[in-house]
């Protein structure tokens, strides 16, 4: 098994398009089979946990063990992924979860007769927390793992047809679990959801991943952290999505937190009344997939994102004032298909707006971020139904995503059509031949570019500069800028300056289409006869990174 991308022949890609590349169906349809066990486990888990405790703030922290470790261990999960083979990890984050699974079924099911006794509350969240780091770490490469699948025109579709494979499980799963849990045990729900990760698996490992070419020297595992956090700081596209979904998922966390105690609680329901609302929940996401390419051609990401951010408005009032189950069940479907739209348009964003070196880290940022609102959610909302009521804290998040939808005047969505994240040619600036090798951790290293510029065009030199030095700065520079000659008008020197002679080495190879035609209108203002002239200054002496005392002036006729 392969992963050659032929061409499709579909002249117009569609939401069936992507099925025609064998590998991605493939694992699109094992990964279909392990959603299924993970939405059983969820609703066993949760309902497990609403029956042996009386507190909501203990029903809503099952969100909070699930989106913790994703808070806590995207960053590193999405560092290791750029830097490793994404197919051993993936082999070893199945395998994880698929033991822990399984071990907690058998505690769950053997527990009441052996010496370690019947499974508390606090056991149900331990397990979960141990799931969730094996998800936080799964996460940010199985997202980057689609791009390596199918060709770009077709990733948007190949995108929301994972969004599908996760809500046909959440239409199916809770029903499945549901029943397994009136019939039989939540324990038996834990064993099949261990079982459901080994198909994932083996279709990975039948995987022939082809080799990726090489960014440059080879990054540590500190240095890929620092440079995925400056990609995104530097990236006004990635912060609108970041931010905004912060918001939105701080919002929402009320139906995968609360959603069950309202079941329970208000309306005193059984565990099947819960599962047939997520599997309402489920069919309104799959019903938003089949929608979302007609939505796609009215709507732009920023209204899409308004859309499901003012449907969740009425879901939260819906769940707090609503008294029957049959009114609900269509306020489900609404919201999962807004829950379908918001995170294809937030996930499609971000990988569409990075090139694919930086790819898992700008992933695993925006799970952090997504992880990070749902987790602080879970809590503030649980925390607030468990001091004054439930109705109260659904209220106060209905009123928490009605302000949200200001957001989208400071922090609009980027359409990421037209982008060109294909390697660029080489600079204009190439790495200089040196009579002596140049050690990698050597530096700081400075780079000037001086340009003849009309004093007349200087605004407008300084307006396009200003883009260029963002991407100097997201790159890997940590200054960057424009002087001027004060004795020579004309005379404009751009300067970047960078840790090592190995991260500048990087920054050629980070350099894209796209970056080069920043770069061009730059140089469209020089005027010189000769190109701009590029000068490497490194530092000297040639250590890395030591600061060298300067020795003692000597005066002539003094006593030493």
């Amino acid at each position: 098994m392969t992963s050659t991308l032929p061409t499709p022949a579909e002249p117009r890609p569609g939401l069936r398009t992507p099925f025609i590349y064998p590998l991605f169906r493939a694992i699109w349809i094992a990964s279909l089979v392990s959603n299924v066990g993970t939405w059983m486990q969820n609703v066993a888990g949760v309902w497990l946990v609403t029956t042996l405790t009386t507190s909501a703030l203990l029903v809503a922290l099952m969100q909070t063990a699930t989106s913790l470790p994703a808070f806590l261990l995207s960053m590193p999960a999405g560092a290791i992924g750029d830097l490793i083979d994404r197919r051993k990890l993936l082999l070893f984050t199945q395998g994880f979860m698929a033991v822990v699974a399984l071990a907690l079924g058998a505690f769950t099911l053997l527990g009441p007769h052996t010496f370690v006794g019947p499974i508390r509350a606090i056991d149900v969240l331990g397990f979960t927390f141990l799931l969730g780091m094996g998800s936080a770490l799964n996460g940010p490469i199985w997202q980057t793992v689609t791009t390596e699948l199918v060709p770009r025109p077709v990733l948007t579709f190949a995108i929301t047809l994972n969004g599908v494979s996760n809500n046909i499980a959440r239409a199916i799963g809770p029903a499945l679990g549901g029943l397994i849990i009136t019939y039989y045990s939540p324990g038996w729900v834990f064993v099949l959801n261990g079982v459901s990760f080994v198909g994932t698996w083996l279709v990975v490992y039948r995987w022939r991943r082809e080799a990726q070419a090489e960014g440059g020297p080879a990054e540590n595992f500190s240095g890929a952290l620092r440079a995925g956090i400056r990609y995104v700081q530097y990236s006004p596209p990635l912060v609108a999505v970041l931010v905004r979904t912060f918001a939105f998922a701080f919002g929402a966390s009320t139906l995968w937190a609360l959603l069950s105690v309202v079941v329970a609680r208000r309306l005193h329901l059984q565990s099947g009344s819960y599962a047939v609302m997520l599997s309402w929940v489920g069919a309104g996401a799959v019903t938003g997939a089949l929608l979302i390419g007609r939505i796609g051609h009215r709507l732009n990401l920023n209204r899409r994102v308004l859309l499901g951010s003012f449907i969740f408005v009425g879901t939260n009032l819906s769940m707090a004032l609503v008294t029957s189950e049959y009114w609900l069940f269509p306020v489900m479907f609404l919201t999962g298909m807004a829950w379908l739209i918001v995170m294809t348009s937030f996930s499609t964003s971000v990988q569409l707006h990075v090139p694919k070196w930086v790819q898992a880290r700008a992933v695993s940022i925006y799970m952090l971020v997504f992880q990070a609102g749902m987790t602080l959610g879970s809590i503030v909302w649980g925390e607030l139904a468990d001091r004054t009521s439930l109705t109260l804290a659904l209220l106060m998040a209905a009123g928490w995503m009605l302000a949200g939808l200001a957001l989208a005047l400071p922090f609009p969505m980027h359409q990421p059509e037209g982008l060109d994240f294909s390697p660029g040619e080489s600079w204009s600036d190439p790495l200089p031949p040196s009579e002596e090798a140049i050690e990698a951790e050597d530096g700081p290293v400075i780079v000037m570019i001086d340009y003849d510029v009309d004093p007349a065009d200087h605004p407008a030199f300084q307006a396009a500069a200003q883009q260029l030095r963002r991407l100097r700065l997201r790159d890997g520079a940590l200054r960057a800028g424009v002087f001027t000659d004060v004795s020579q008008p004309r005379r404009l020197t751009e300067f970047f300056y960078v840790a090592t002679w190995a991260e500048h080495e990087r920054q050629h190879h980070r350099f894209t289409r796209d970056d080069q035609q920043v770069e061009a209108e730059v140089r469209r203002f020089h005027q010189g006869a000769e190109p701009p002239r590029v000068t490497h200054f490194l530092a000297f002496p040639r250590t890395s990174n030591v600061e060298v005392a300067a020795p003692p002036l000597q005066v002539a006729g003094s006593a030493q």
